[in-house]
């Protein structure tokens, strides 16, 4: 018998079908995985299990019963105590998901209390219990941060822990580890999965990366354009998929490595890097002492080249992202073109900088949301190319937007009309507007589902070959490292532990830590 059964639902919003009339079940000690290109449906469905859809979207028709409860019949205080009873949910985001002026402990307790379950001496230790159980043996003071104080890995921690609290039989996991690096990504699902295991948790994850699909899920269900269009055993997903979108999918994981750059020129030569940041504690902020972000780093960056950093959160990717652009302050040389970044005056540096751009991860927050496409991709000329005129600067923008693949229509248009991977180009073209020789791009795929960032990669491999750009590109996917770069740094605590050819940090590292990276993204 079943857990959850979805029969025939259908959802819309403003007379536009989002969901489709599919069916879906999960049954105890299951994992069923769907998966789909962005806007595909995927987390309405997941919504409506718990009676959570946005604001305007309504359910058409479609039965869901959840541990013999039907959703759609059930009462007000029926649905309450199915959300973080029956079922359990852990968001995307939990840093806008945790409240944050409350400390997480109590933010835990309340999960426990709403239901209640536990007197209110008992919450404590049961509260401790969670955080033992979800990996986080520091309980006490775990449960008296502050969301912000905490790591990603340690906030997805404290939303398993409150999804657990009540012992649910149903586990709804929308997309747990993104931005996660690939060892706290396998930490987390472990964690769902010894959870699963312990408890006989039915578990629907909701995801993009086909690799923790392919490693955790039982079942997949595929969905294109609020349709269910294949569903089957993750084994045979992956080893004989019928439908073209499902090939599409997977063929968008395996991009072919680039080719080798042959006797291009060094552009860009860092020596002995070091940044450190204080160390500060007390209630006045005392420095207590100092931490290396980036220790002794040396590379080189010749001209069309790629090179990835990896590496886990705090290993240092993106300080040495800004410290290029000489956004922090720092220790050792950088030599553009000969030209020493870390001695050179404000005023040459502002003027150099149209040369070193950078590609933030998330568009959205980095894209101005009042401006104009045609606004945003122009500031930079208006800076660094004073002279142009208003007609000038507009078919500059023209021309770039084609040049990433955008209409020229989309010029003047805001940044909340857009996709995720459209925002993505425009980041890109503004970036690209200023003729840049280095783009430093920081994680600029990581929210994105694999088809799109199998769009922008190909993209940016273009953009490479036609203007001979080279990238310092940061990502804690090995997959999309692999697909880009031509030489790979692996890096753990502001040290070098690996520096090789893409191809021999894939198909053979010599460093203990690059083996379990590459373990733990499923990559050998």
């Amino acid at each position: 018998m079943s857990l959850l059964r979805v029969e025939n639902l259908h959802l819309q919003a403003a007379a536009k079908t989002l969901v489709n009339h599919i069916s879906f079940s999960v049954a105890t000690g299951e994992t069923l995985a769907i998966v789909g290109e962005s806007g595909s449906g995927k987390t309405l469905s997941a919504l409506s299990v718990l009676d959570l859809l946005p604001a305007g979207v309504q359910r058409i028709s479609g039965n869901i019963t959840l541990d013999g409860t039907n959703i759609a019949t059930a009462s007000r205080a029926q649905i309450q105590q199915i959300r973080g009873g029956t079922a359990g949910i852990i968001f995307q985001e939990p840093l806008s998901s945790l409240n944050p002026l409350q400390r997480v402990g109590k933010q835990v307790a309340e999960a426990l209390s709403l239901h209640g379950k536990y007197a209110k001496l008992s919450l404590r230790d049961k509260v401790k219990s969670l955080l033992a159980e979800v990996g986080l043996p520091d309980a006490e003071r775990i449960a008296n941060s502050y969301p912000h104080l905490l790591s990603g890995g340690q906030r997805q921690r404290i939303m398993i822990a409150i999804a657990l609290a009540n012992d649910p039989k149903l586990l709804i996991a929308d997309e747990p580890t993104t931005a996660l690096d690939v060892t706290l990504e396998k930490q987390i699902l472990d964690l769902i999965a010894d959870a699963q295991k312990a408890r006989g948790l039915g578990v629907l994850l909701i995801t993009h990366n086909l690799s923790l699909v392919r490693r955790y899920a039982d079942r997949v269900l595929v969905m294109d354009r609020g349709n269910v269009i294949e569903t089957a055993t993750t084994n045979e997903i992956f080893a004989s998929p019928r439908q073209p979108q499902t090939k599409c999918l997977l063929a968008a994981r395996n991009i072919a490595a680039p080719p080798p750059v042959a006797d291009a020129p060094v552009i860009l030569e860092a020596q002995n890097l070091l940044v450190k940041f204080p160390i500060l504690r007390g209630a006045l902020r005392r420095k207590m002492g100092e931490v290396a972000a980036v220790d002794d780093v040396s590379f080189t960056l010749h001209e069309g080249e790629t090179l990835g950093l990896v590496g886990e959160s705090g290993s240092g990717k993106s300080t040495i992202g800004l410290l290029l652009l000489r956004l922090i302050n720092f220790q050792g040389n950088v030599l553009f073109n000969g030209t020493n970044l870390a001695t050179l005056p404000t005023r040459q540096l502002r003027a150099l900088r149209a040369k070193i751009q950078i590609v933030f991860q998330d568009p959205y927050g980095s894209l101005a949301p009042r401006l104009t496409i045609a606004d945003i991709i122009a500031e930079g000329l208006a800076i660094h190319e004073k002279h142009l005129g208003a007609a000038e600067r507009r078919a500059r923008v023209r021309t770039t937007l084609t040049d990433v693949g955008l209409p020229a229509d989309a010029m003047d248009r805001y940044p909340h009309e857009f996709s995720g991977g459209q925002r993505q180009r425009i980041a890109i073209a503004r970036a690209l507007i200023l003729n840049p020789q280095i783009l430093v791009l920081d994680e600029p795929t990581s929210a994105l589902d694999v088809t799109v960032q199998a769009e922008i990669l190909a993209l940016l491999r273009a953009l490479q070959t036609r203007h001979k750009i080279a990238y310092l590109f940061i990502s804690h996917d090995l997959s999309v490292i692999r697909a880009l770069a031509h030489k790979v740094m692996v890096l753990k605590t502001g040290k070098i532990i690996e520096l090789a050819p893409a191809t021999e940090i894939f198909t053979n590292p010599q460093a203990a830590y690059t083996k379990t990276l590459l373990a733990a993204s499923g990559l050998v």
